[in-house]
């Protein structure tokens, strides 16, 4: 699935209506995670309108592919690209954490189509990950298991049980992605709980590694693209992001972690996304 660069382009034009998409649904909100939506904004882009095999009229058709948001207070980069790529209409994200809304704080299976696994409590979704893929294997199903991990949730001895068992498996058909973009919310991640090395601890777990710019797309692409052709155990991406990723003031800063932006700012923001190149 080699990208020309018109899919470059295009990507990268879709990237900036999600981050767009993102600081709308959260300040209509007055409350959200902009800085790690941010920061996958690229990531989750190239998965939904590239890499992955979909039908938004069958959000449970049996031969798609599977994605988790482990770190789910990011979601709202998932439900952009779940409405840009036709699983709901644009128009929901304004509800973005409202009563009865489809779309909560965390992502709900039960609530939103589109969504396959539920998420929030941090550390899980990698477990989801494993068993969905082991399932799909055990089906001999062609569809693929993505997963995207936030750095500071690593933290947590679950991430690491997960990743021994998708290794004992072989789970050649998972794909788990670290946005590593060093801050969470209480502060730099290497200062709270240091993770380096990180590739090494991946690859003594038995894992394929593979480190990138998250935020750049063409790296984004061909860095997947490779990974998907590893066989034999599963593979994992390195992302090296920046917190914030696109808006100046919110860039590598863990103030914009939990916090939406007011008017000035949201105008400001959306400013620099439309002049961007």
């Amino acid at each position: 699935m080699t990208a020309t660069p018109e899919t470059i382009t295009r990507l990268q034009a879709q990237a900036r209506q999600i981050r767009k998409d993102i600081l709308t649904m959260i300040h209509a909100a007055r409350s959200g995670h902009p800085g790690g939506s941010l920061s996958a904004a690229d990531m989750v882009t190239a998965l939904y309108f590239h890499f992955m095999r979909l039908d938004p009229a069958r959000p449970r058709w049996e031969e798609r592919d599977r994605f988790v948001l482990s770190k789910g207070h990011a979601c709202p980069v998932w439900y952009a690209c779940l409405a840009r790529r036709g699983f709901f209409p644009v128009e929901q994200l304004l509800t973005l954490r409202k009563i009865d809304s489809l779309l909560q704080g965390h992502p709900d299976m039960l609530k939103t189509p589109g969504i396959d696994m539920t998420t929030g409590s941090l550390g899980q979704g990698l477990s989801a990950a494993v068993g969905m893929a082991l399932g799909l294997k055990l089906d001999h199903k062609p569809a693929r298991v993505y997963a995207i991990l936030g750095d500071g949730e690593l933290d947590e001895g679950q991430v690491w049980e997960a990743a021994l068992s998708a290794a004992k498996f072989r789970l050649d058909n998972l794909l788990a992605i670290v946005d590593y973009n060093n801050l969470q919310l209480d502060g730099p991640c290497d200062q709270i709980m240091p993770v380096e090395p990180l590739a090494a601890k991946w690859e003594a777990f038995n894992w394929q590694v593979f480190e990138m710019d998250g935020n750049d797309m063409p790296q984004i692409v061909a860095t997947i693209e490779a990974a998907l052709q590893v066989r034999g155990r599963p593979a994992v991406i390195v992302a090296h992001t920046v917190k914030g990723k696109g808006v100046s003031f919110m860039e590598n800063d863990c103030d914009w972690h939990g916090r939406a932006p007011d008017d000035e700012q949201y105008a400001q923001a959306i400013r620099e996304l439309e002049t961007a190149l």
